[in-house]
């Protein structure tokens, strides 16, 4: 059956926290959205690496459009409450998007290594359908590999209904009543298989801090700690504010030609 979940924040929401919220959101938004049409209208900017790019400012677009929507109606209301199924659903959003991000950045880092170790090789091996294929799998193999443990906590039956955090994380597992071994398994088999090496510094800033968020994440499932409501609330605005938010300066600035077009785009009449 659909229970409902209580959900513990840090703080007590209000008119201040849904505008901040917004802000936020919108800024989100906008900033990741004016990288990606950069990408789009101009023909030099299609090419692997500037794709890639766009996909992955994409994904933060969406990873944040699951998160921030419920965040806002949880400010607003005295009781945060979800029910299972939307949990489900966030849960499944959260991790499939999580682990296309890491996807994404691995195929950076192979277009990469093709470009600095092979560069007469490279056009034949970064084709377009080289790269439609990479994209393809990025958001597709994460989707089905999340699917599973969704599939199988659906009917799963609820001993306890107060979640300890503003996101439905695997914080969730422990609502059930009896602890999965199977789940456990598969999850340690899964993470156990993400190895990516990226080659340069955009892509390497935005894996570490991806990583440790994603770590500190797993390892507050498997460590029976309670950290304090600020700490959790403080490392998942980490993971869901700070990649969104940041990426697209990080590669805005530090990739030359979106840098160059950033500043056409906001500084017409200079010559560059």
């Amino acid at each position: 059956s659909d229970g409902v979940v209580h959900m513990i924040s840090a703080h007590d929401g209000g008119v201040k926290e849904i505008q901040r919220g917004w802000r936020t959101y919108i800024l989100i938004i906008c900033s990741n959205s004016t990288i990606v049409y950069l990408i789009w209208i101009h023909q030099n900017l299609h090419e692997p690496m500037y794709i890639f790019i766009a996909a992955l400012l994409i994904n933060a677009v969406l990873f944040s459009t699951v998160i921030y929507p419920k965040l806002f109606i949880d400010f607003l209301s005295e009781n945060q409450i979800i029910s299972y199924s939307a949990c489900l659903f966030q849960y499944f959003m959260f991790y499939s998007l999580g682990g296309s991000e890491f996807l994404l950045l691995a195929a950076m880092a192979y277009d990469r290594y093709v470009s600095i170790c092979k560069p007469l090789q490279y056009p034949t091996i970064m084709r377009k359908t080289t790269v439609r294929m990479f994209l393809v799998l990025a958001w597709l193999v994460p989707a089905c590999q999340v699917a599973v443990p969704t599939v199988l906590n659906a009917d799963k039956t609820l001993c306890n209904f107060t979640l300890k955090g503003i996101i439905c994380n695997s914080t969730f597992y422990k609502l059930h009543c009896v602890a999965s071994i199977v789940l456990n398994i598969y999850g340690l088999v899964v993470f156990a298989n993400i190895v990516i090496f990226p080659t340069c510094l955009p892509h390497l800033l935005v894996l570490i801090n991806f990583s440790c968020s994603s770590a500190y994440d797993v390892l507050l499932l498997r460590m029976e700690t309670d950290f304090p409501k600020t700490v959790r609330f403080i490392m998942t605005l980490q993971m869901i504010l700070y990649h969104p938010l940041f990426n697209p300066i990080i590669y805005g600035l530090k990739m030359k030609e979106i840098y160059k077009h950033l500043k056409r785009l906001f500084c017409p009449g200079k010559i560059i």
